[in-house]
């Protein structure tokens, strides 16, 4: 009996997903076969945003799954405009993918298109609709899945926000509450609160709100024309604007030496497109 208890938990610990372990031992990072996107909102037509998507996803032979869920009411979804909006970067041929109800996400049928895609992109809106309607599906299995073959997942505002593991602004009564009744994350990246349109909407100070509460995780701020790019543990800054990082220390290229600093809880520092930061170590990577 003993043996086959055994042996059971060997396979339910086989059949978790890649970031738990991460998850349990506190540790941020991303997939390490796979690529997250995650964009701060705002126009991203005029960035290379965009284009380096449509690369990791294959280029000419991209097979991309659009997700408007986060914007979605009354199940309604404007295929017209999503295609043009895709076109415009570039990406003639999308499927869109969309339901409101867990157990249609939970069907063979349903999933088809993502057994193939090589890339994924979540659209903005509010993120717990995202979350209630994916959360512990087949078609969360599969994005899992896309992960594992080395595909991309990109999104941008409730897009970018849902990829983390807690659900920074998740209440379905107002976005401005920051730990609301949704908390639950996709996980995508582990140990990670990731917060969006930030200097764009004076929202820099709001992540201090989750972190006093869980000091635990890494706490990151995207402003809109601006994403992180994330691959196993690197973190790089794309975009116009910049990354705000919540890791309860203090970064400069000038050094911090005679500045006056607030108390470690009160710290954040700002990093710019071509910048690059290491999750696992909480540090920024100096070239």
């Amino acid at each position: 009996m003993l043996k086959i208890t055994f042996q059971f938990l060997i396979l339910i610990v086989f059949l978790l997903p890649k970031n738990i372990e991460a998850q349990d031992k506190k540790i941020t990072t991303g997939h390490k076969k796979g690529t997250l996107i995650a964009i701060g909102g705002g126009s991203i037509g005029d960035t290379d945003i965009m284009k380096e998507f449509r690369k990791l996803a294959g280029g000419d032979s991209a097979k991309i799954v659009v997700i408007p869920t986060a914007f979605v009411r009354n199940n309604k979804v404007d295929t017209t405009l999503l295609k043009k909006n895709f076109k415009e970067y570039g990406i003639p041929n999308i499927t869109i993918l969309h339901t409101s109800d867990p157990a249609v996400a939970n069907t063979d049928e349903f999933v088809k298109p993502l057994k193939e895609a090589t890339g994924i992109y979540f659209t903005g809106g509010r993120h717990w609709r995202i979350a209630d309607s994916y959360l512990n599906t087949k078609a969360y299995t599969e994005m899992l899945k896309l992960l594992d073959r080395g595909g991309v997942i990109a999104g941008s505002s409730a897009g970018a926000t849902i990829q983390g593991s807690y659900l920074a602004r998740g209440d379905t009564k107002n976005n401005q509450i920051m730990m609301g009744d949704h908390e639950v994350g996709f996980g995508f990246i582990s140990n990670i609160a990731i917060d969006q349109h930030v200097l764009a909407r004076n929202r820099q100070f709001d992540m201090f709100t989750i972190l006093k509460e869980k000091p635990e995780l890494l706490g990151i701020g995207i402003d809109e024309s601006t994403a992180i790019i994330v691959k196993g543990d690197i973190l790089e800054v794309m975009g116009k604007s910049f990354v705000l990082i919540y890791d309860q220390s203090f970064w400069s290229a000038e050094g911090s030496y005679l500045k006056k600093l607030p108390n470690k809880n009160q710290l954040f520092y700002f990093l710019k497109s071509g910048d690059k930061y290491d999750l696992r170590k909480r540090q920024v990577i100096r070239e």
